[in-house]
């Protein structure tokens, strides 16, 4: 393993779906033993990078290497270095938690003895020894990512990654998660790779990037972003319709984000609010102020929510399959 070289590579790297731009230009390094966050809307192009690096899609322009192997030209070496844990499930429900981590190794070349080892210790790590022979349609959705998890790793991965690993997860299931991947990228020296929806798990990630439109809008950490992007907000109700109106025509220029249909949040400092409340104090029925957030920094930037778009129709298939498996069981 090359220390010099990136555990990622990403240069001028573009895909199109008809008149569709997926990908327009992207690039970015991501350095050895990171936690490299990808965050940004539906239809941003995220899992279109994803495809590209595990070598699922072929890039119509630029390049993108793993660990220094081009995925286009060397796609076998570059596999050999990934763990993935796909959006969607990807385990054999009709075998054990076992055998599939099993025909894991089996497929990249591990041998037999060290199979048995590394599935045992993968096991222990992500607390599922005392499952590993019952059938994978047994467990539950936070177990079934949590053996994903294993399986990425059992040919000793330098790379992980993970594309919304825990979308649909309860708050303790993604946090759990968490708490393995964190484990294995300290004692593993892991790089990761993550995309998800939900700003707060990427607090802790050396690197964010925030992606929109096929294009790469800021890399930074988060603190960083927080500081440089997100802004101060001051949200208020106000009294009336009139007193609504009035807000709105004086401060259109400070409009930061509209939530529902009463709360108003302007950008703001401190000599803003200050003057704010001196004009209008009595003429609101509650205040707060948010302090600059990651969430702050990317409505700054994308001026969008994470999830701002109707779901897609593979979405809607795979949600209708989903309600129709759970009311017939």
């Amino acid at each position: 393993m090359n220390e010099t070289v990136p555990a990622l590579r990403i240069q001028n790297l573009s895909k199109r779906y008809g008149r569709t731009v997926a990908l327009d230009g992207v690039s970015f390094d991501v350095p050895r033993n990171q936690t490299f966050a990808l965050l940004g809307p539906n239809g941003a192009g995220k899992t279109t990078l994803m495809h590209i690096l595990c070598t699922i899609l072929k890039p119509d322009s630029g390049v993108a290497e793993i660990a220094g192997f081009d995925v286009v030209k060397d796609p076998l070496e570059a596999r050999d270095r990934l763990g993935i844990v796909f959006q969607e499930p990807s385990l054999d429900d009709r075998l054990t938690v076992r055998e599939n981590l099993n025909i894991h190794g089996l497929v990249y070349g591990v041998p037999q003895s060290l199979r048995r080892e590394r599935i045992a210790e993968m096991l222990e790590l992500v607390e599922l020894t005392d499952w590993a022979d019952k059938p994978a349609r047994s467990l539950s959705s936070g177990m079934k990512r949590r053996v994903e998890i294993a399986r990425a790793l059992i040919h000793d991965s330098e790379i992980m990654l993970l594309d919304e690993p825990t979308v649909g997860l309860d708050a303790q299931s993604r946090q759990r998660i968490w708490e393995y991947v964190r484990r294995l990228q300290k004692e593993r020296q892991l790089t990761v790779l993550v995309t998800t929806h939900y700003i707060e798990e990427v607090e802790t990630c050396d690197q964010v990037c925030i992606i929109d439109n096929g294009a790469v809008l800021a890399i930074d950490s988060p603190g960083a972003l927080r500081h440089r992007q997100g802004e101060q907000l001051l949200k208020f109700v106000p009294r009336t319709e009139a007193d609504r109106i009035e807000i709105l025509n004086r401060f259109s220029d400070r409009l930061a984000l509209l939530q529902g249909t009463t709360e108003i949040a302007l950008k703001a400092d401190d000599d803003f609010i200050e003057s704010f409340l001196d004009q209008f104090g009595n003429r609101v029925r509650s205040l707060s102020t948010e302090v600059p957030s990651l969430e702050t920094a990317f409505l700054s930037l994308t001026g969008r929510k994470l999830r701002d778009r109707d779901a897609d129709a593979r979405e809607v298939t795979l949600a209708f399959g989903k309600r129709g498996g759970e009311h017939t069981r």
